[in-house]
């Protein structure tokens, strides 16, 4: 069962990826690896784009109802099935989907791992081995990007300017929720900067093209979070 768990995953995400990566890094001008990163995030952005758009219209809708579900949680505090009930028929009324912001995150889990991976692994020869017999084998992968950075190696730079951007999104995001629960809202202060820290220290360990490619990713989210908003004023 985990052999064939394997090679599912290898097929259906990790040797497109990696495939992918190695043609753009070829036949991209100045066979820049670190531009090769960004083209293929933002590839992957676009593909996620209708799936991500759902889930960032679930995660609005979900605010603008926090009022009337804390009266519902306060109206029926002592009777649990009731609130839950009462909850539900309002999602109802609402055309809500309070799973559908969830789904991109069981999509992007194995996606990140399988660009860990890509991204640990493509400067070993054996790893070549991989590419499909059509695709063009490179001599040797030059990790710099703009010839500055060894995207092979961790970047503190890299790791805090992902942090950074992480915090600017968890703000984007937490503005986005109005609640009147203080204890909701003092964990939300709190993920608002535990994540960002917890961030930092995950890609000061490992390679920069990990971070380069949070970076890409945090920013078109927050850009695509623009767009949702302006779209549903």
């Amino acid at each position: 069962m985990t052999g064939f768990l394997t090679k599912t995953f290898n097929v259906i995400l990790y040797q497109p990826l990696f495939i992918t990566l190695i043609l753009l890094y070829q036949f991209l001008p100045g066979n820049d690896f670190g531009i090769a990163v960004i083209v293929l995030t933002i590839l992957i952005r676009l593909i996620l784009f209708p799936l991500m758009n759902q889930s960032l219209k679930a995660q609005k809708a979900l605010s603008k109802t926090q009022e009337k579900i804390q009266s519902i949680q306060n109206k029926y505090k002592d009777n649990k099935e009731k609130q839950m009930e009462a909850i539900i028929e309002l999602y109802k009324q609402e055309k809500i989907n309070p799973y559908a912001s969830l789904v991109p995150l069981f999509i992007q889990i194995p996606q990140l791992i399988a660009l860990y991976l890509v991204f640990w692994r493509e400067l070993q020869p054996e790893t070549l081995n991989l590419l499909y017999s059509f695709v063009p084998r490179p001599q040797t992968i030059n990790p710099s990007f703009l010839g500055l950075l060894d995207l092979s190696l961790p970047s503190p730079a890299l790791a805090i300017l992902a942090g950074i951007f992480q915090f600017l999104q968890s703000k984007q995001l937490s503005s986005e929720k109005k609640t009147k629960d203080k204890i909701s809202e003092v964990m939300s202060q709190q993920m608002l900067y535990f994540f960002p820290i917890l961030t930092i220290l995950i890609l000061l360990r490992i390679p920069s093209a990990v971070a380069l490619y949070w970076i890409i990713t945090v920013l078109f989210s927050m850009v695509q979070q623009q767009f949702i908003n302006k779209s549903t004023i």
